[in-house]
């Protein structure tokens, strides 16, 4: 048979649940199960003034620019590949210090396991854990993409939408049961107290929990019509993102009293109260398993995936060579080894803090604030890039001509400015030890990681560009 092979086109349906995988992690529950019914603003905040921008920005750079790249590609086009290499750095880095986070997660999740939920909060116990299981991911990784795609398929499915599902339909049990719903005690608002941006450090962390769509955007071209579908693939994604955040973030905080929610293992300590009102307790280091195993999965899948993006950069010189290496499965072992000695480094942060919870949290706020800047230089290439490269085809557009890529992307800046500038603050809900220490820290961390890129691009020799 002659001709070209038929396309194959993805369904709303399908690229919806893509992006939904790439985005929903359950870790971030017990962040927001944490603010009680102010949670419900954030979640808004988050989805109308960040999701939505970010997906329909990404989608138009993504089909006017499909070349392998990704933010790399679309910042370079605006502004040269200096700033071109900040931005992919930025999204390589923040995932970077994003591993220890979701690994104390697993951590606490594995305390329950071994029936001793006091590990959840022992430091030693979870600077080991995120070490052995990082380094363990990254030495599977190295054997190629084969060797850990079933792992993670398994892990999403076990580790993520079982135990997700299940803590809504035991939240609801709890409610409808006549339990007392413990946030009723201390929230009586959606709305949170504007006047303390201590009290909405929060936030930052939170819209965290939402990003990533840029990631799914790619795939808009492989959409029969991307105008039409690509709008209903995001609300899609964001319908079920929303659900299930807020449902399982409300089961927690009807449960849990705010002051007793750990971030990293309060989840568990939901399920523990649940089961144990059904008689369920031997469920519990079962749920423990799963969830340590859903964040592993996780884990093991974005090791090599966001320094992929970094390796591309080295077809333009913008590496040294001893980072262009790749072995014989394709994979940048080099960037890896070099990614594995900076999370060893910011694992130890969890020995300077007064808890597990402050940690997490203090490395969550520095990953947002990285990540948002990032989202920054995203949104002014899209409206820079509107002016400067007019004619270039896209075949998907944010409607309403420019003024309505100014409307969504300047929205996006605005609600990116304000996460940023309130990340900062140390949260009220959380005992961090030192404000001067947690805001110098921050300081600290974006200068050395904004630093790092520019520094590397001044030191640029002609002897770093392939060869082949």
């Amino acid at each position: 048979m002659n001709g070209k092979p038929k396309k194959h086109y993805l369904s709303v349906f399908v690229l919806g649940m893509m992006n939904v995988a790439v985005v929903m992690s359950l870790r971030g529950l017990p962040m927001m199960a944490k603010e009680g019914l102010p949670m419900v603003f954030f979640l808004l905040f988050a989805s109308l003034l960040f999701l939505i921008p970010v997906s329909l920005v990404s989608a138009e750079l993504a089909t006017g620019w499909p070349e392998e790249g990704g933010v790399y590609r679309w910042v370079s086009e605006a502004f040269g590949s200096n700033w071109g290499f900040t931005a992919i750095w930025l999204q390589w880095i923040q995932n970077v210090i994003w591993y220890p986070t979701v690994l104390a997660f697993a951590a606490a999740a594995l305390s329950y396991m071994f029936v001793d939920p006091s590990l959840a909060g022992n430091k030693f116990f979870n600077v080991a854990v995120i070490l052995i299981v990082y380094w363990g991911a990254t030495f599977i990784n190295f054997g190629g993409m084969k060797s850990s795609g079933r792992l993670t398929t398994a892990g999403v499915l076990g580790g993520t939408i079982f135990p997700g599902a299940l803590i809504i339909v035991l939240g609801i049990l709890w409610v409808v049961s006549g339990h007392p719903i413990a946030f009723k005690a201390t929230s009586h608002s959606i709305l949170p107290d504007f006047t303390n941006f201590s009290s909405i450090a929060f936030l930052a962390g939170i819209v965290l929990l939402f990003a990533g769509m840029e990631v799914g955007a790619v795939h808009v071209k492989e959409l029969r019509e991307p105008k039409k579908q690509f709008p209903k693939a995001i609300f899609l994604a964001m319908f079920v993102i929303i659900t299930i955040f807020t449902l399982g973030s409300l089961s927690i905080a009807a449960v849990l009293p705010a002051a007793n929610i750990s971030l990293t293992a309060g989840i568990m300590q939901a399920f523990k109260d649940m089961l144990h009102l059904y008689n369920l307790d031997w469920l519990l280091p079962v749920l423990g398993f799963l969830a340590a195993f859903g964040a592993i999965g996780g884990v093991t899948a974005w090791i090599a995936g966001p320094s992929k993006g970094l390796l591309a950069t080295a077809k333009n010189g913008d590496l040294p060579p001893f980072l262009q290496y790749t072995n014989k499965n394709g994979i940048q072992t080099h960037i890896l080894y070099v990614q594995g000695i900076i999370v060893t480094l910011i694992t130890l942060v969890y020995l300077l803090m007064p808890n597990v919870s402050s940690a997490f949290f203090l490395l969550t706020a520095l990953t947002a604030i990285l990540y948002l800047i990032m989202y920054f230089m995203l949104y002014i290439t899209a409206i820079k890039l509107r002016y400067s490269k007019p004619d270039v085809h896209r075949s998907y557009k944010v409607p309403g001509g420019t003024f309505g890529m100014w409307i969504v992307a300047g929205a996006g800046i605005l609600a990116v400015l304000f996460a940023c500038i309130v990340g900062f603050f140390p949260p009220s809900q959380l005992k961090t030890g030192s404000p001067a220490f947690y805001v110098l820290f921050l300081i600290g961390g974006c200068i050395i990681f904004i630093g790092t890129p520019l520094v590397i691009h001044k030191l640029k020799k002609p002897e770093w560009m392939p060869k082949n």
